[in-house]
């Protein structure tokens, strides 16, 4: 009798790649019942240094805000924070330390002179900051001058 259904039967299975599309892999791997994930690893050699060096200068002072941004760091780069002037400009006030961990990009007008560290910062970014008397700096001389974390504004 013929129903139009297939029927496998007792200990038929389907192959690896049945029901998908050609050249579409299994994302998944499977041992012992538990789905495994695949741990990437950051290939940027002066980020994976930063990572390490705000967790030790996080457990050395006893300041949670390094532990926070190694975090958002060993985040997948998409997810990193991208911050324009004008944003700084309405968040900041004069002589404030500002922290981005992410690029300073170069949109707004920046009207106070503030210290901003970042991971990167675009070209017209740094430009004017410089012209507002600010000061641009990366996340490691901030770690160098500051290893307690006081005073520091988180922006993302």
């Amino acid at each position: 009798m013929a129903t139009g259904k297939r029927d496998h039967g007792p200990g038929a299975f389907l192959h690896k790649g049945a029901g998908k599309r050609a050249g579409e892999a299994d994302k998944r791997d499977f041992r012992g019942g538990e789905e495994m994930t695949r741990q990437v690893e950051k290939t940027n050699p002066r980020l994976t240094n930063l990572i390490v060096l705000l967790k030790n200068t996080s457990r050395e002072n006893e300041a949670k805000i390094w532990r926070e941004i190694a975090g958002r760091l060993e985040t997948p780069n998409r997810n990193y924070a991208e911050v324009n002037l004008s944003k700084i400009n309405r968040y900041a006030h004069n002589g404030e330390i500002i922290l981005v961990p992410g690029k300073v990009l170069g949109s707004g007008v920046l009207e106070q002179s503030v210290k901003i560290a970042a991971l990167n910062f675009s070209e017209s970014a740094t430009s004017k900051i410089r012209d507002a008397n600010g000061q641009c700096m990366t996340i490691e001389q901030l770690l160098k001058d500051n290893p307690k974390g006081s005073g520091v504004r988180i922006l993302r």
